[in-house]
This record gives structure tokens, C-alpha cells and sequence, in this order.
């Protein structure tokens, strides 16, 4: 492979920021100084700019196999390696649903071939394929997912015991996607005796309601507490959930944690007139007092992680009516943009930034050597132009889908280039495609 030097960058760090140089060789970091004074084969100068360690995406749908109308691993790992984004964790609700090690396998493979990016799936869980799921060796998979609310792909699993089983039998980190079926469906039944099937977008919050989330999401930290499972909620997205979180002790810590996604801290109610099923996501994006309680939650690390839950359809598909518009947004290339211009907005230091996009999944998900700018690290990193502003439009997405909420959005600050296990993967604009990324392997 060839060698790398970074000169001059404002490296971020384990809450720190200083002025220094990056030496990376054989896919690694071999060296952090003030000044290294070395050739290499490739030199970046990176006064002025930012060096972080590359984003670690928990929470993605690439779509392949069986809906690559919509998405695939290459564009879309191409897509988040132009958003900074080094490693991603996919989750099984692709077409069959990965629900056997067969069916694993084949997306590790698939990823082999394709992925710029570096790579984990998450195997699924149904009411019946427990002895599947307790073949996976916790080193080289990053999870277990349980919908326990039915989603794009309805992989629902409400069935008390085979939770109980669930729960008591995995041997790793299980993630949950936490929404009360049965509240949905009153909601809904509700709302289509007002409406019929015309219900305005605006409701979604109102059939998805908070009061959803919190059961669901209670009832799943039960579990945890009862069997000490180590637990991952996804997307919170309601003020009530914080109080299951906890924040007195260090993450390495904590068995039952907690992610929070760009677009509850981005979008609220406000926006279904001006967007409509260009923001239907599970759980919905709700009201500005839940908006508003996210990020200081995110901040006093009640919620431990960003993601995006990118999850692309196309643009056919979300102009349907409320019932027939999947849930689900493209995300990946622009979360690190949206945090960015949070900071600009003075929300969120850089170095939190860093915390709870690179380092925090990391820690969480125990991944082996990435995540840290450290020597003897993987070189996974990008390089951000701080000040650079720029305007998400068409002609600049990366996505399949060819769409983006975020259209129209200037935001400042760039992503010039991003390095996958020591291979530079994107330059100012260009990808160099010769290699792929790596699986994720875990400390476990």
C-alpha cells in the first residue's frame, strides 16, 4: 500500500485539538508528531483543515440484495466515504430479510467485492430463527437487531417468550428499533376513521406517537436489566426515553446504551408542510419540545452515539400518500455536515463531535483499533475544510436514489478527503476505487 503523510492538519482527538502531522503506512497510523519529516508516496497538505478520525455509521440500509432499485453497497458506501464516513453497521431488512448465517455470509461477500468503505452487518432476528442468531461469533459481527415495532421491511418480533429468549441468550450487543405495535395500530385506526386513507403526513407523529417509543423502548431496557443483556436502542427521538438512559459512569460501562440520528436533531414537526414524506421516517420526527431535548441529552451522554439510519427509496416511491410512502431518508454522505453546522450554530464542540460520531460506536460496539487517532490504529480518517460552504443539490449527491430532504441546505464545511484503512479513498472530489474497505473485526 502506499505510504501517507498529513501535514499541518488541526488533528481532534480524545477531546483534544492540536497542530500536527500524520504518518500512515501499511494501513495503518504508524506516527502522530508536531512535525515528522519523512517522504511517502502520497503528501496532503492539510493547513488549515481538520484531520478526524473517520465516522462510524451504527445504523444504515444499503439495500442489497433484492432492493437495489433503490440503493446498493457501492453507491452507497461511496456516498458515505464522500461524507467522511469510514466504516458503516448494515442492518438486515434487505430482501430475503438476513435472517441465517447463509444469508449473512453472502452480504459479507457481496461488501468484499464493492464496499469503499469498511464494513459490519447486523444479523436479524424473526419470532423463530433463534438457533440462527446464536451461531454468530461476536468477533466479527456487529449485532444482533430486534425490530420490536414493524419498519420498512416488517421484520416485527413480538412475541413475549421469543424475547425472553432473545434476551436471555445472546451473548452480544443487541440493537432495537422500539416503536408499541399496538398503540400504532389503535393510532392508525383512529386516524383512518377521520380520514380514510388520506391522512395528512403531519399526523405521523400522532400514529407513531412518543407514547410508542417509550413503551417499547421501556420494555426493552427491562429486559436488559432482567437477563443483563448488553442493550443498543436506536433513534431515540422523544424527551420521555432519556430518563431510561443513564449518565454517571463511562460508556466502556454501560450495558444498556443509546443512539440518537441527525434527522431528530435536525427537523421537526414544523417541517411535514414544507418537506411531507421527504421526512417520513420510524420513529417519526416529532415535535420541537422533543427536538430540543435531544441535544442536551446527546451532550450530558444520556444518548451515547450519532447515526444516520440512511436508508434510501426513490423518489416515486415517497411521493405516495401516507400509507403507501415508505419511512426512510437518505442520509449517510451529509450526517457529519449537519453536526458541523450545529457547531457553526455553537450547539456542540468539534470535539464532541468527534466523541459521539468516531469514538463513542467504537467504544460501544468494542471495534478493534478504529474509531481513535492513535498510533497503531487503523488509518481511518477524514480531512474537513472547516469554512468551506456549500450547497446540497442534485447535481452533488452520490446517492442511487438521486434525492436528499436536504436539497437546497448551504452548509459550511467540507469533507476533501477521506482515508479507508490507509488507502485514500476519496480526494477532492475524486474516488479512487482500486481498493475496497475491510470488515470490521471486535474486541469481544
Amino acid at each position: 500500500m502506499k505510504t501517507i503523510l498529513i501535514k499541518n492538519a488541526h488533528i481532534i482527538n480524545r477531546s483534544k485539538i492540536f497542530i500536527g502531522d500524520i504518518f500512515i503506512k501499511n494501513g495503518f497510523i504508524e506516527r502522530i508528531d508536531n512535525q515528522i519529516n519523512q517522504s511517502a508516496d502520497i503528501e496532503i497538505n492539510a493547513e488549515g483543515k481538520y484531520a478526524i478520525p473517520g465516522i462510524i455509521d451504527d445504523q444504515v440500509h444499503f439495500r442489497e440484495p433484492g432492493l437495489t432499485h433503490k440503493a446498493d453497497l457501492y453507491t452507497e458506501s461511496r456516498a458515505a466515504v464522500a461524507g467522511g464516513v469510514t466504516s458503516f453497521m448494515e442492518m438486515p431488512n434487505t430482501k430475503p430479510p438476513t435472517l441465517t448465517q447463509e444469508l449473512l455470509q453472502e452480504k459479507y461477500h457481496i461488501a468484499s467485492q464493492k464496499s469503499l468503505a469498511n464494513y459490519s452487518f447486523f444479523m436479524g432476528t424473526s419470532n423463530n430463527n433463534l438457533e440462527e442468531v446464536l451461531k454468530i461469533n461476536p468477533k466479527n459481527v456487529c449485532g444482533i437487531k430486534i425490530f420490536m415495532g414493524s419498519s420498512t421491511g416488517n421484520m416485527l418480533v413480538d412475541e413475549p417468550s421469543t424475547l425472553e429468549k432473545l434476551f436471555s441468550r445472546t451473548p452480544m450487543l443487541i440493537a432495537t428499533h422500539c416503536e408499541d405495535e399496538a398503540i400504532i395500530r389503535a393510532n392508525e385506526a383512529a386516524f383512518r376513521e377521520r380520514y380514510g386513507d388520506n391522512i395528512p403526513i403531519e399526523l405521523h407523529p400522532d400514529i407513531r406517537s412518543a407514547a410508542a417509543c417509550l413503551k417499547s423502548s421501556g420494555l426493552a431496557v427491562e429486559l436488559a436489566k432482567k437477563h443483563d443483556t448488553r442493550l443498543h436502542i436506536l433513534h431515540i427521538s422523544t424527551k420521555e426515553e432519556l430518563d431510561l438512559f443513564r449518565n454517571d459512569f463511562p460508556l466502556q460501562q454501560k450495558r444498556i446504551t443509546a443512539e440518537v440520528c441527525v434527522h431528530h436533531l435536525w427537523f421537526n414537526s414544523d417541517d411535514y408542510a414544507r418537506l411531507g414524506t421527504k421526512i417520513k421516517w420510524n420513529p417519526a420526527v416529532k415535535s420541537r419540545e422533543h427536538q430540543t431535548a435531544l441535544l442536551p441529552a446527546l451532550l450530558d451522554d444520556h444518548l451515547d452515539i450519532i447515526a444516520t439510519d440512511h436508508a434510501p427509496h426513490t423518489r416515486e416511491e415517497k411521493q405516495n400518500t401516507y400509507f403507501n410512502a415508505p419511512s426512510g431518508a437518505p442520509l449517510v454522505q451529509h450526517g457529519l455536515n449537519v453536526m458541523l453546522e450545529l457547531h457553526h450554530q455553537g450547539w456542540i464542540t468539534l470535539e464532541k463531535i468527534v466523541e459521539k460520531m468516531c469514538h463513542a460506536p467504537a467504544v460501544c460496539f468494542q471495534i478493534d483499533r478504529r474509531g481513535f487517532l492513535d498510533e497503531g490504529y487503523w488509518a481511518d480518517l477524514t480531512i474537513v475544510d472547516l469554512h468551506k460552504k456549500w450547497r446540497v443539490s442534485k447535481e452533488n449527491l452520490w446517492y442511487k436514489c438521486g434525492w436528499s430532504p436536504l436539497e437546497g441546505q448551504t452548509f459550511t464545511g467540507k469533507v476533501e478527503s477521506t482515508i479507508v484503512s490507509g488507502h485514500l479513498a476519496y480526494h477532492h472530489g475524486e474516488f479512487r476505487e482500486e481498493k475496497t474497505g475491510a470488515r470490521l473485526l471486535f474486541e469481544r
